[in-house]
């Protein structure tokens, strides 16, 4: 469930005061902010905020599609490297087996002789 509107957008008081004074300012510095929490106000477009993932600062540059959003949408706190798969599954498949025709072989056609099948390499 969201933030009632007649209660206004939650942004900590420490980095709307940086802000504004960027703003009064033709100063465009990077502002580091652990404040994951704050949502993003149109008087932050244009102006990139350095957000803690946990580890590091992620540099965000604020656009007009982000306003509303909470700072902490655009630095993800979890690294995704893919699902894992058996390196032995991997290699086998990568390799020719040792029944397999040699390469440049007839072209794929259903015509070209073919050879022993393999035992137990079933076919009807």
């Amino acid at each position: 469930m969201g933030r009632s509107l007649k209660k206004g957008p939650f942004i900590d008081t420490h980095l709307l005061e940086k802000v504004e004074v960027m703003n009064r300012g033709a100063d465009k510095k990077v502002i580091k902010t652990w404040s994951r929490r704050s949502t993003i106000v149109p008087e932050m477009v244009g102006h990139t905020l350095a957000v803690h993932n946990g580890k590091k600062f992620i540099p965000v540059y604020i656009t007009e599609n982000m306003v509303g959003h909470k700072l902490g949408e655009f630095a993800p706190t979890r690294l995704f490297k893919g699902h894992t798969t058996k390196v032995s599954e991997r290699a086998a498949a990568a390799a020719p087996g040792p029944g397999a025709p040699p390469a440049g072989g007839t072209g794929g056609g259903g015509t070209g002789g073919g050879g022993a099948k393999p035992a137990g390499a079933g076919g009807a």
